[in-house]
């Protein structure tokens, strides 16, 4: 497990990308579960990774495991790897960006059109 100012910083950035709510978030992924395709395709964050984010926000940080730790990571890294902040819309546009790289982020936590 990473040390406790690593696990700190990692808390707050997680928390900085995510910024559903738990609820908005289990809302989403029962809608993506609902379609047709409802298994990802390997390598993508799908199901299971946003549901380890939702177990994650329910935790404290004193209840991380290893494997959360490494989710987080991933999740931080995700994010930031898809989102561009120059070209991130503006929150009224948002009938505008229903796209995959949206959905794409939603599935993980974040959803860019959110302030």
């Amino acid at each position: 497990m990473a040390d406790a100012l690593e696990t700190e910083a990692l808390w707050a950035d997680f928390h900085r990308v995510v910024n559903m709510t738990s609820a908005e978030l289990a809302a989403w992924l029962r809608v993506r579960d609902a379609e047709e395709r409802t298994e990802p395709p390997p390598g993508e964050p799908g199901g299971a990774t946003g549901r380890q984010v939702l177990a994650i926000l329910h935790k404290r940080r004193a209840d991380l495991t290893d494997d959360d730790v490494r989710v987080m990571y991933e999740v931080v890294d995700t994010v930031g790897d898809l989102v561009d902040t120059a070209d991130e819309p503006e929150p009224e546009r948002a009938p505008e960006d229903d796209t995959p790289r949206r959905h794409r982020l939603m599935t993980l936590g974040h959803d860019p059109l959110k302030p």
